[in-house]
Protein backbone atom coordinates (compact mmCIF):
# COMPACT_ATOMS: atom_id res chain seq x y z
CA UNK A 1 0.00 0.00 0.00
CA UNK A 2 1.16 3.18 -0.54
CA UNK A 3 0.92 5.74 2.22
CA UNK A 4 1.97 8.64 3.38
CA UNK A 5 3.68 10.51 6.66
CA UNK A 6 2.89 13.60 7.05
CA UNK A 7 5.26 14.74 10.53
CA UNK A 8 8.06 13.02 11.32
CA UNK A 9 9.00 13.50 14.89
CA UNK A 10 10.05 10.33 17.06
CA UNK A 11 7.07 9.16 16.78
CA UNK A 12 6.33 9.29 13.18
CA UNK A 13 9.41 8.23 12.54
CA UNK A 14 8.76 4.99 14.67
CA UNK A 15 5.61 4.83 12.88
CA UNK A 16 7.26 4.97 9.67
CA UNK A 17 9.83 2.25 10.30
CA UNK A 18 6.82 0.11 11.15
CA UNK A 19 5.29 0.15 7.89
CA UNK A 20 8.26 -0.38 5.66
CA UNK A 21 9.17 -3.28 7.93
CA UNK A 22 5.65 -4.66 6.86
CA UNK A 23 6.71 -3.70 3.06
CA UNK A 24 4.13 -0.60 2.41
CA UNK A 25 5.69 1.99 0.25
CA UNK A 26 5.77 5.23 2.27
CA UNK A 27 6.66 8.70 1.45
CA UNK A 28 6.96 11.22 4.24
CA UNK A 29 6.31 15.35 4.59
CA UNK A 30 7.66 17.54 7.54
CA UNK A 31 7.19 21.01 8.07
CA UNK A 32 11.32 21.20 8.39
CA UNK A 33 12.72 18.93 5.77
CA UNK A 34 16.04 18.04 8.13
CA UNK A 35 13.76 16.24 10.51
CA UNK A 36 12.80 14.06 7.97
CA UNK A 37 16.24 12.82 8.06
CA UNK A 38 15.62 9.86 10.24
CA UNK A 39 12.43 8.23 8.01
CA UNK A 40 13.89 8.89 4.58
CA UNK A 41 17.54 6.96 6.29
CA UNK A 42 14.79 4.17 6.97
CA UNK A 43 13.69 4.05 3.49
CA UNK A 44 11.18 6.33 3.16
CA UNK A 45 10.59 8.46 0.00
CA UNK A 46 11.19 12.90 1.41
CA UNK A 47 8.23 14.75 -0.37
CA UNK A 48 7.94 18.88 -0.14
CA UNK A 49 4.74 19.43 -1.04
CA UNK A 50 1.88 18.13 0.72
CA UNK A 51 -0.62 17.94 -2.42
CA UNK A 52 1.85 15.55 -4.33
CA UNK A 53 2.09 13.47 -1.23
CA UNK A 54 -1.79 13.03 -1.64
CA UNK A 55 -1.40 12.24 -4.80
CA UNK A 56 0.84 9.64 -4.95
CA UNK A 57 -0.86 7.97 -1.45
CA UNK A 58 -3.77 5.74 -0.72
CA UNK A 59 -3.58 6.32 2.84
CA UNK A 60 -2.21 9.56 4.80
CA UNK A 61 -1.30 9.57 8.11
CA UNK A 62 -0.29 12.51 10.54
CA UNK A 63 0.92 12.95 13.75
CA UNK A 64 1.19 16.55 14.34
CA UNK A 65 2.13 18.54 17.60
CA UNK A 66 -1.09 20.68 18.38
CA UNK A 67 -4.32 22.37 16.79
CA UNK A 68 -2.67 24.82 14.96
CA UNK A 69 -0.31 22.33 13.15
CA UNK A 70 -3.37 20.56 12.12
CA UNK A 71 -5.32 22.84 10.99
CA UNK A 72 -2.57 24.25 9.04
CA UNK A 73 -1.36 21.07 7.81
CA UNK A 74 -4.79 19.84 6.59
CA UNK A 75 -7.28 23.59 5.82
CA UNK A 76 -4.19 26.02 4.94
CA UNK A 77 -3.89 27.56 1.36
CA UNK A 78 -1.00 24.29 0.64
CA UNK A 79 -2.70 22.25 2.76
CA UNK A 80 -3.55 18.58 2.00
CA UNK A 81 -7.01 19.35 0.95
CA UNK A 82 -5.57 21.25 -2.00
CA UNK A 83 -5.06 18.48 -4.54
CA UNK A 84 -6.68 15.64 -5.81
CA UNK A 85 -8.14 14.37 -2.77
CA UNK A 86 -11.10 11.93 -4.20
CA UNK A 87 -11.10 8.58 -2.58
CA UNK A 88 -8.42 9.24 -0.52
CA UNK A 89 -8.24 8.17 3.60
CA UNK A 90 -6.75 10.29 5.47
CA UNK A 91 -6.37 9.68 9.50
CA UNK A 92 -5.03 12.04 12.18
CA UNK A 93 -3.40 10.33 15.29
CA UNK A 94 -2.44 13.79 16.71
CA UNK A 95 -3.44 14.48 20.23
CA UNK A 96 -5.61 17.72 19.84
CA UNK A 97 -8.71 18.92 20.51
CA UNK A 98 -12.11 17.69 18.73
CA UNK A 99 -12.62 21.13 16.85
CA UNK A 100 -10.23 20.66 14.39
CA UNK A 101 -11.17 17.45 13.42
CA UNK A 102 -15.12 18.16 13.09
CA UNK A 103 -13.87 20.79 10.51
CA UNK A 104 -11.55 18.27 8.85
CA UNK A 105 -13.89 15.93 8.73
CA UNK A 106 -16.93 17.88 6.61
CA UNK A 107 -13.98 19.43 4.64
CA UNK A 108 -13.39 16.01 3.65
CA UNK A 109 -16.40 14.75 2.68
CA UNK A 110 -17.09 17.89 0.54
CA UNK A 111 -14.24 16.63 -1.33
CA UNK A 112 -15.43 13.09 -1.71
CA UNK A 113 -12.78 11.26 0.69
CA UNK A 114 -12.47 9.42 4.07
CA UNK A 115 -11.42 11.25 7.42
CA UNK A 116 -10.79 9.40 11.02
CA UNK A 117 -9.12 10.25 14.20
CA UNK A 118 -7.09 7.67 15.61
CA UNK A 119 -5.24 9.13 18.60
CA UNK A 120 -2.55 6.56 20.32
CA UNK A 121 -1.41 5.73 23.48
CA UNK A 122 1.85 4.16 23.80
CA UNK A 123 5.85 4.90 23.75
CA UNK A 124 8.23 4.90 20.49
CA UNK A 125 9.08 0.93 20.73
CA UNK A 126 5.57 0.08 21.22
CA UNK A 127 4.90 1.99 17.79
CA UNK A 128 7.88 0.06 16.25
CA UNK A 129 6.43 -3.01 17.29
CA UNK A 130 3.02 -1.95 15.90
CA UNK A 131 1.77 -2.09 19.84
CA UNK A 132 0.09 1.11 20.03
CA UNK A 133 -3.35 1.28 21.16
CA UNK A 134 -5.82 3.45 19.56
CA UNK A 135 -8.72 5.30 20.01
CA UNK A 136 -10.85 5.79 16.50
CA UNK A 137 -13.53 8.25 16.06
CA UNK A 138 -15.67 8.55 12.73
CA UNK A 139 -17.91 7.05 11.17
CA UNK A 140 -17.98 3.53 11.33
CA UNK A 141 -17.53 2.97 8.07
CA UNK A 142 -14.68 4.73 7.44
CA UNK A 143 -13.55 2.80 10.97
CA UNK A 144 -14.22 -0.70 8.98
CA UNK A 145 -12.32 0.63 6.07
CA UNK A 146 -9.11 2.05 8.10
CA UNK A 147 -8.74 -1.14 10.54
CA UNK A 148 -6.55 -3.77 8.55
CA UNK A 149 -3.81 -0.52 8.06
CA UNK A 150 -4.43 0.40 11.79
CA UNK A 151 -4.56 -3.04 13.19
CA UNK A 152 -1.09 -3.12 12.04
CA UNK A 153 0.18 -0.69 14.53
CA UNK A 154 -1.76 -0.93 17.61
CA UNK A 155 -2.15 -4.25 19.84
CA UNK A 156 -6.19 -2.86 20.88
CA UNK A 157 -8.17 -0.84 18.21
CA UNK A 158 -11.10 0.38 19.57
CA UNK A 159 -13.87 2.80 17.45
CA UNK A 160 -15.08 4.82 20.50
CA UNK A 161 -17.83 7.04 18.81
CA UNK A 162 -18.10 9.88 16.29
CA UNK A 163 -15.63 12.35 15.45
CA UNK A 164 -14.52 14.16 18.47
CA UNK A 165 -14.72 10.60 20.63
CA UNK A 166 -11.20 9.83 19.56
CA UNK A 167 -9.81 13.01 20.76
CA UNK A 168 -11.65 12.96 24.16
CA UNK A 169 -10.34 9.65 24.89
CA UNK A 170 -6.74 10.21 24.20
CA UNK A 171 -7.16 13.66 26.07
CA UNK A 172 -8.98 11.35 28.86
CA UNK A 173 -6.02 8.92 29.25
CA UNK A 174 -3.15 12.28 29.37
CA UNK A 175 -4.65 13.11 31.91
CA UNK A 176 -4.68 10.52 34.22
CA UNK A 177 -0.62 10.58 32.77
CA UNK A 178 -0.16 13.89 34.13
CA UNK A 179 -1.71 14.36 37.31
CA UNK A 180 0.21 10.95 37.85
CA UNK A 181 3.42 12.72 37.28
CA UNK A 182 2.05 15.52 39.56
CA UNK A 183 1.29 12.87 42.18
CA UNK A 184 4.26 11.02 42.71
CA UNK A 185 6.40 14.40 42.80
CA UNK A 186 4.04 14.45 46.27
CA UNK A 187 4.20 11.04 46.91
CA UNK A 188 8.22 10.79 46.83
CA UNK A 189 8.06 14.23 48.75
CA UNK A 190 5.76 13.05 51.38
CA UNK A 191 7.59 9.07 51.53
CA UNK A 192 11.24 10.67 51.74
CA UNK A 193 13.44 9.47 54.45
CA UNK A 194 17.25 9.63 54.67
CA UNK A 195 17.41 6.09 55.46
CA UNK A 196 15.71 5.36 52.27
CA UNK A 197 17.49 5.33 49.10
CA UNK A 198 14.88 6.50 45.99
CA UNK A 199 15.33 3.52 44.19
CA UNK A 200 13.91 1.67 46.94
CA UNK A 201 11.30 4.27 47.61
CA UNK A 202 9.89 3.77 43.69
CA UNK A 203 10.19 -0.31 44.00
CA UNK A 204 8.37 0.10 46.96
CA UNK A 205 5.57 2.48 45.67
CA UNK A 206 5.68 0.25 42.00
CA UNK A 207 4.65 -2.75 44.52
CA UNK A 208 1.89 -1.48 46.17
CA UNK A 209 -1.40 -1.17 45.13
CA UNK A 210 -1.47 1.63 42.56
CA UNK A 211 0.17 -0.60 40.86
CA UNK A 212 1.37 1.98 37.73
CA UNK A 213 3.20 -0.11 35.01
CA UNK A 214 4.46 3.13 34.11
CA UNK A 215 6.40 3.39 37.54
CA UNK A 216 8.13 0.34 36.50
CA UNK A 217 9.00 0.93 33.08
CA UNK A 218 10.55 4.79 33.60
CA UNK A 219 11.67 3.74 37.21
CA UNK A 220 15.72 4.11 36.09
CA UNK A 221 14.69 7.42 34.56
CA UNK A 222 12.88 8.58 37.49
CA UNK A 223 15.70 7.80 40.07
CA UNK A 224 18.48 9.20 37.90
CA UNK A 225 16.57 12.56 37.76
CA UNK A 226 16.22 12.16 41.50
CA UNK A 227 19.91 11.21 41.88
CA UNK A 228 20.79 14.62 39.81
CA UNK A 229 21.50 12.80 36.29
CA UNK A 230 20.96 13.40 32.71
CA UNK A 231 18.92 11.18 30.86
CA UNK A 232 17.67 10.10 27.08
CA UNK A 233 15.76 12.91 24.57
CA UNK A 234 12.70 13.55 26.23
CA UNK A 235 9.75 11.63 24.59
CA UNK A 236 6.74 13.68 26.16
CA UNK A 237 8.11 16.61 27.71
CA UNK A 238 6.79 19.28 30.25
CA UNK A 239 5.53 21.73 27.63
CA UNK A 240 3.13 18.34 25.85
CA UNK A 241 1.33 18.33 28.87
CA UNK A 242 0.74 21.64 29.67
CA UNK A 243 -0.45 21.81 26.13
CA UNK A 244 -2.98 18.85 27.10
CA UNK A 245 -3.70 19.93 29.79
CA UNK A 246 -4.95 23.51 28.47
CA UNK A 247 -6.84 21.24 25.46
CA UNK A 248 -8.77 19.28 28.66
CA UNK A 249 -9.81 22.46 30.42
CA UNK A 250 -10.97 24.23 27.17
CA UNK A 251 -13.00 20.59 26.19
CA UNK A 252 -14.32 20.37 29.95
CA UNK A 253 -15.34 24.37 29.98
CA UNK A 254 -17.35 24.04 26.42
CA UNK A 255 -19.29 20.82 27.94
CA UNK A 256 -20.36 22.84 31.19
CA UNK A 257 -17.89 21.13 33.06
CA UNK A 258 -14.18 21.60 35.24
CA UNK A 259 -11.54 19.77 36.32
CA UNK A 260 -9.70 21.04 39.22
CA UNK A 261 -7.15 18.36 39.44
CA UNK A 262 -6.30 19.33 35.74
CA UNK A 263 -6.45 23.09 37.21
CA UNK A 264 -4.32 22.55 39.34
CA UNK A 265 -1.88 20.03 37.81
CA UNK A 266 -1.58 23.32 34.80
CA UNK A 267 -0.34 25.54 37.07
CA UNK A 268 2.20 22.94 38.63
CA UNK A 269 3.45 22.03 35.07
CA UNK A 270 3.33 25.83 33.91
CA UNK A 271 5.72 26.69 37.03
CA UNK A 272 7.94 23.88 35.72
CA UNK A 273 8.69 25.70 32.38
CA UNK A 274 9.02 28.49 33.50
CA UNK A 275 11.58 27.86 35.75
CA UNK A 276 13.01 26.34 32.08
CA UNK A 277 11.76 22.99 32.39
CA UNK A 278 9.74 22.95 29.65
CA UNK A 279 11.75 20.34 27.50
CA UNK A 280 12.22 17.99 30.60
CA UNK A 281 10.79 14.50 29.87
CA UNK A 282 7.98 14.04 32.18
CA UNK A 283 9.27 11.35 34.02
CA UNK A 284 12.02 13.45 35.46
CA UNK A 285 8.86 16.14 36.14
CA UNK A 286 8.71 14.79 39.64
CA UNK A 287 12.03 15.70 40.55
CA UNK A 288 11.89 18.92 38.90
CA UNK A 289 8.75 19.09 41.08
CA UNK A 290 10.97 18.26 44.22
CA UNK A 291 13.48 20.62 43.73
CA UNK A 292 11.21 23.63 43.62
CA UNK A 293 9.82 23.04 46.62
CA UNK A 294 13.09 22.76 48.21
CA UNK A 295 14.11 25.65 50.29
CA UNK A 296 17.32 28.30 49.06
CA UNK A 297 20.59 26.94 49.61
CA UNK A 298 20.98 29.04 52.44
CA UNK A 299 18.60 26.87 54.48
CA UNK A 300 19.04 25.86 58.25
CA UNK A 301 21.27 22.59 58.49
CA UNK A 302 18.99 19.34 58.11
CA UNK A 303 16.14 21.14 56.03
CA UNK A 304 16.78 18.80 52.85
CA UNK A 305 16.04 16.08 55.24
CA UNK A 306 12.87 17.28 56.66
CA UNK A 307 11.68 17.81 52.91
CA UNK A 308 12.77 14.27 52.21
CA UNK A 309 14.81 12.03 49.65
CA UNK A 310 18.16 11.68 49.80
CA UNK A 311 19.54 13.64 46.87
CA UNK A 312 20.90 17.25 47.86
CA UNK A 313 18.71 19.65 46.74
CA UNK A 314 21.54 20.99 44.86
CA UNK A 315 21.24 17.56 42.98
CA UNK A 316 17.64 18.09 42.07
CA UNK A 317 18.14 21.63 40.33
CA UNK A 318 18.27 21.22 36.94
CA UNK A 319 19.76 24.28 35.78
CA UNK A 320 23.01 22.20 37.37
CA UNK A 321 22.26 19.77 34.93
CA UNK A 322 21.56 19.97 31.03
CA UNK A 323 17.91 18.70 30.81
CA UNK A 324 18.06 16.85 27.14
CA UNK A 325 15.57 18.28 24.49
CA UNK A 326 13.47 16.79 22.50
CA UNK A 327 12.81 17.83 18.23
CA UNK A 328 10.86 20.46 17.69
CA UNK A 329 7.23 19.76 16.68
CA UNK A 330 6.15 19.75 13.24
Amino acid sequence: MNIGIVGTGRMGTAIVRRLLDLGHDVQVWNRTAYKAHDAHEAGAKWTPILRDLVRDSDVVISFLYDNESVERVYLGANGLLTGRVEGRLFIDMSTVSPGPHAQIAVATAARGADFLECPVSGSIPAAQLGALVGFAGGEATVFTRAHPLLAQLCRRLEHVGPIGAGARMKLAANLLLAVFWQALGESLLLAGSPSMDTARVIDLLADSNIGAAILRMRATQIVAALNGQTSAPATFDVDAIRKDLRYMVQEAAERGNSLPLVTRALECFDRASSEGGGRADSATYPALWISQQVAPVEEPRGMNERQGLRPSSDSLRYADHGIPTHSEPV
